[in-house]
């Protein structure tokens, strides 16, 4: 039996706030195909919200761990991108 046929035992709704919405919408945009099948997000104002179900304690903080990373790793690029000087 696969572990997305599985009803879930643990859930976690975790809650990102960014300077902006343009910036929440960016990274949200970055990380939101990686997401498919493992937890449901949108941007929320200011805030990412990412909503995680999962069969075990286990799976849900492997999937957290993913996702803070991916975001982490978009952040940096976006606002690296937003602090750029125009020509």
């Amino acid at each position: 039996m696969s572990e997305s046929s599985v009803t879930p035992k643990v859930t976690c709704t975790l809650r990102l706030e960014f300077p902006s919405h343009e910036e929440a919408e960016k990274i949200h945009r970055s990380v939101e195909l990686d997401n498919l099948g493992y937890l449901r997000s949108r941007v929320d104002g200011m805030v990412i919200v990412a909503e995680i179900a999962a069969p075990s304690l286990n799976s849900l903080l492997h999937t957290l761990d993913d996702f803070l990373a991916c975001t982490s790793v978009a952040e940096k690029v976006v606002s690296k991108g937003s602090t750029r000087k125009s020509p």
